[in-house]
C-alpha cells in the first residue's frame, strides 16, 4: 500500500485513541509530515526501535508497541512450552507514555499465554537486565529512548542472558515483527483478565533488594570507603530519570554519606524541563550540578541519563571550576583503578580480560597492557560485550574485569549484562575517594594517567540527517567512503583500512586479512602517527558518526592534531 492508503486505514480505525485520532486529523493539512509518519514502518533492528511519539507506522504509539511485542510473542510461540512459560520481564523509564507502553506489551504477550512481569513503577535499564536473569525469564522489554529529547520513546528487547539480543536472534525477531503487517489488528488481553489469569504480575521491591545486594560486589576497597566515605563531597543528578531511587540507596549502602542530589532534577519529569537534552555527555546537562557543586565545594559531579544506563561526570579543576569528562576518560580512570586496586589486593586474575568497543580509546588498551591484562575489542553495541561475558563464563577462558564504550556506558560486574550507570556511580565515587586520600582530585588522577601512558584525545562528531532524504544521504556517504577509500586525513597517511561490513582489513600496500566479527556497517582508518578515524551510521538515531582519536606528546599537541582531523572530517560532510 502507498503511504496515503495506510494513512486512510488509520483514519478509519474505530478503536483509535482520541489523541491519535486528533493528530491524524491535523496531519491532513500537512502532507510532508503525514508522509514522514506513514511512508515506512518504524525501523526495528538489533537495538529495538526508537522514534518520535505520535500517530503513524513510523511513530511510537500503542499500535507499534503491540506490533513489536506481537513479533516477540510469535518468536516465543516457536519455543517449547517450558521455555515459553519463563515469560518476559518489562520495565520502563520516566518518558511520556512509558507506563502505558509497558502495559500494552504485557497485554499483547498475555494474549498468547505468555507471562509478563511488569515493574510497579519506573526502573533503570540495568535493573531490567538484572531482572531477566534473576527471574529466569526468556526475554526482557525496556521502554526507553535513553537520552533522546522528550518527544521520543523507544523499545529494547533483551535475551535470556540479560543482554540485548545478539544479531542472529535479533534478525529472527525482526522477521517476526515485520510479518505483522497491520499493527491496528493485533489482539490484546485486557489488563484485568491478564492479572486474574496470572499472566501479568507486578514486580518491584523484591527485585530492587536483590539488585542492591549484588551491587555490594562492585566495591573493591571497603576500608577505603569506610575511611573516606564521609569526607568525599559528591553531587549526583539523575536528570529527571530513573536513577534516583537505586542511585541514592546504592551510594548510602556503599558508605558515601556526604552526597547531595540536585533537587530540581531528582523529580521524574518526561519533559526534562531543566535541561535542553537529558544527555550526560553534554556540558549543558551539568548546569544545575555545577551550580550546586560550586556552592558545596564538591569533589565530583555525576549525572545519569533517564534510564540510568549511561553515566557522565565532571571533575573539579585547580581553579575551582568543573570540567566534564569524556566517556573514554571515565572508562580509562575506572579501568586504571580496577586493575591497580586488584593488583594491590592480590586479587587480579592471571586470565583477566577487559572488553571495549572498536570505537573506544586505545588509552584503555595501554592501561590493560601494563597490568598484563588482555584487551578485546568488539563491535559497537553493549550486546557484544555481553556476548563475550557469556562466552567466558561458559568456557572459563577469561575472567571479566570491566567493559565499556566511549558513549558513556560501563559495566563492572556481570550480574547485569548491559551498561550500568548505578554500578559506575558507586565505583567512580570510590575512585574519587582513592585520590582524595592522596590529597588529589579525580582531575589530578587523570593527569597522572596521561603523563604515564600518553596524551590520548578523542572526539565524536555526529552529523544529524533526518527524514527520508537524511536516511538516503547517510547510505550515500557510507557508499562513497567504500568506493573512494581515502588515502589520508589532514595530510597524515592512512596505513590500514578496516571494513566491518565486508569483513576485510586492507593495508596501504594491498595486503588483506579477514575480520573475525559479525558484519557491521563500520569503516575504520588507521594513520601512520597512531591516530584513527571510524565512521558508522547510528543504530538508534538519524545520524552518521565520525570517531576521531589521536595521541600526542602533550595536551596541546594532541589538541592540535585532533583539530586538524576534525577539520578534515567536516570538509568531507559539507
Amino acid at each position: 500500500m502507498s503511504w496515503e492508503q495506510v494513512y486512510e486505514q488509520w483514519l478509519n480505525e474505530e478503536n483509535l485513541p482520541a489523541e491519535l485520532k486528533e493528530e491524524l486529523n491535523s496531519l491532513a493539512d500537512d502532507s510532508e509530515k503525514c508522509q514522514d509518519a506513514f511512508y515506512a514502518p518504524l525501523e526495528f533492528g538489533t537495538a529495538g526501535m526508537r522514534g518520535i511519539l505520535g500517530a503513524g507506522i513510523n511513530r511510537m504509539n500503542i499500535f507499534t508497541i503491540r506490533q513489536a511485542t506481537e513479533g516477540l510473542a510469535l518468536f516465543m510461540d516457536g519455543q517449547d512450552v517450558e521455555t515459553k512459560k519463563r515469560g518476559v520481564a518489562i520495565a520502563y523509564d520516566s518518558r511520556h507514555k512509558s507506563p502505558e507502553f509497558a502495559m500494552e506489551a504485557a497485554k499483547t504477550l498475555a494474549q498468547h499465554g505468555i507471562p509478563a512481569y511488569v515493574f510497579e513503577s519506573l526502573r533503570p535499564t540495568p535493573e531490567l537486565s538484572f531482572a531477566v536473569r534473576h527471574l529466569n525469564a526468556f526475554a526482557g522489554i525496556m521502554i526507553t529512548a535513553s537520552h533522546n529529547p522528550a518527544e521520543y520513546n523507544g523499545y529494547k528487547v533483551y535475551g535470556a542472558d540479560g543482554g540485548q539480543m545478539p544479531p542472529a536472534d535479533a534478525d529472527a525477531l525482526t522477521t517476526y515483527v515485520r510479518s505483522v503487517e497491520n499493527p491496528l489488528k493485533v489482539e490484546v488481553l485486557s489488563e484485568e483478565e491478564g492479572k486474574n489469569r496470572g499472566l501479568i504480575t507486578i514486580i518491584g521491591e523484591e527485585v530492587d533488594k536483590e539488585y542492591l545486594s549484588k551491587l555490594k560486589s562492585v566495591t573493591i576497597n571497603q576500608e577505603l570507603i569506610n575511611e573516606m566515605g564521609g569526607e568525599l563531597k559528591l553531587i549526583y543528578t539523575p536528570l529527571h530519570g530513573t536513577g534516583k531511587m537505586l542511585g541514592e540507596k546504592a551510594l548510602k549502602q556503599a558508605g558515601f554519606t556526604q552526597f547531595s542530589l540536585v533537587s530540581e532534577q531528582a523529580v521524574a519529569d518526561p519533559d526534562f524541563t531543566t535541561v535542553k537534552s537529558p544527555n550526560p555527555e553534554e556540558h549543558s546537562a551539568f548546569e544545575y550540578a555545577i551550580r550546586l557543586g560550586e556552592k558545596e565545594n564538591a569533589d565530583l559531579l555525576i549525572a545519569t541519563d533517564p534510564d540510568a544506563d549511561r553515566l557522565g561526570a565532571a571533575v573539579r579543576l585547580p581553579d575551582g571550576s568543573y570540567q566534564v569528562l569524556t566517556g573514554n576518560q571515565i572508562g580509562s580512570v575506572l579501568l586504571q583503578y580496577i586493575l591497580e586496586a586488584h593488583k594491590q589486593a592480590g586479587t587480579l586474575p592471571e586470565n583477566a580480560v577487559v572488553l571495549k568497543s572498536i570505537v573506544s580509546s586505545e588509552l584503555a588498551t595501554a592501561i590493560a597492557e601494563k597490568y598484563n591484562t588482555k584487551m578485546i575489542d568488539v563491535l559497537t553495541g553493549f550486546k557484544f560485550i555481553a556476548e563475550k561475558i557469556e562466552e567466558y563464563e561458559e568456557d572459563h577462558s577469561q575472567t571479566f574485569m570491566f567493559g565499556f564504550e566511549e558513549s558513556y556506558g560501563y559495566l563492572v560486574k556481570s550480574f547485569v549484562r548491559d551498561k550500568d550507570a548505578i554500578q559506575a556511580l558507586v565505583l567512580l565515587a570510590e575512585v574519587a575517594a582513592y585520590y582524595k586520600k592522596q590529597g588529589k582530585t579525580l582531575y589530578d588522577g587523570l593527569q597522572d594517567i596521561f603523563a604515564e601512558y600518553g596524551y590520548y584525545k578523542e572526539k565524536t562528531i555526529s552529523v544529524t540527517l533526518s527524514g527520508i532524504e537524511g536516511s538516503q544521504k547517510i547510505k550515500e556517504l557510507m557508499a562513497k567512503f567504500r568506493q573512494e577509500a581515502p588515502s589520508e586525513f589532514a595530510e597524515v597517511s592512512v596505513t590500514k583500512t578496516e571494513d566491518f561490513k565486508e569483513l576485510v582489513s586492507r593495508t596501504a600496500d594491498g595486503k588483506e586479512e579477514k575480520i573475525l566479527t559479525s558484519p557491521s556497517d563500520v569503516l575504520k582508518y588507521y594513520m601512520e602517527d597512531g591516530s584513527w578515524i571510524a565512521i558508522r551510521p547510528s543504530g538508534t538515531e538519524p545520524k552518521i558518526k565520525f570517531y576521531v582519536a589521536t595521541i600526542g606528546t602533550s595536551h596541546e599537541n594532541a589538541d592540535e592534531k585532533l583539530a586538524a582531523f576534525e577539520n578534515a572530517v567536516n570538509k568531507i560532510t559539507e
